[in-house]
């Protein structure tokens, strides 16, 4: 399958099929994570895979948009180690942990589960239930499992390239 294929066919899946994530299925995507691009190549993540019906529970405690996977990722940034531009202070961790997320879904599409990016949570009930240190910031949720037969795919129309493209 071509790339675009793959970024075509990935979808937000919001309900999932009660089966668990293969534990080679689990390891693809870590490795997915772990060659995602970030800035000096610091790798300024910390990933919680949260399995176990506990650690499932405390996530929803977070966000009511886990749909019942039974694998979730909770993906965070290390402002300690995340890699700062000298010329304003920036730091990429919130950049570099989004290409991370960006792995893990698309490995996630062509190992044939679902997923969906979830920016909708409370971060200070998700500081309290995983207990963070202060250097982790929590960027998404990813529920991540075999998608249900129903419903199907929400596509929605996109923007034509020219109404997001300058070309000088």
């Amino acid at each position: 399958m071509s790339f675009l294929e793959l970024a075509k066919s990935r979808y937000s899946v919001r309900k999932y099929e009660g089966r668990p994530v293969e534990p080679e299925k689990l390891e693809a995507l870590l490795e997915a994570a772990k060659l995602a691009p970030t800035g000096c190549d610091n790798q300024p993540l910390h990933i919680y895979v949260l399995q176990s019906p506990e650690a499932r529970a405390k996530a929803a405690k977070c966000t009511r948009c886990t749909f019942g996977a039974p694998l979730v990722f909770l993906i965070c940034y290390d402002t300690n180690t995340s890699w700062k531009r000298e010329y304003d202070g920036y730091r990429c961790g919130e950049f570099d942990a989004s290409i991370v997320v960006t792995h893990l879904a698309l490995e996630a599409t062509d190992l044939g589960l679902g997923t969906c990016i979830v920016a909708w949570f409370d971060p200070a009930e998700t500081r309290q239930q995983f207990a963070l240190p202060d250097n982790l910031v929590p960027l998404a949720f990813l529920p991540c499992g075999y998608p249900a037969a129903e419903p199907a795919p929400r596509h929605f129309e996109r923007k034509a390239v020219s109404e997001f493209t300058t070309i000088l």
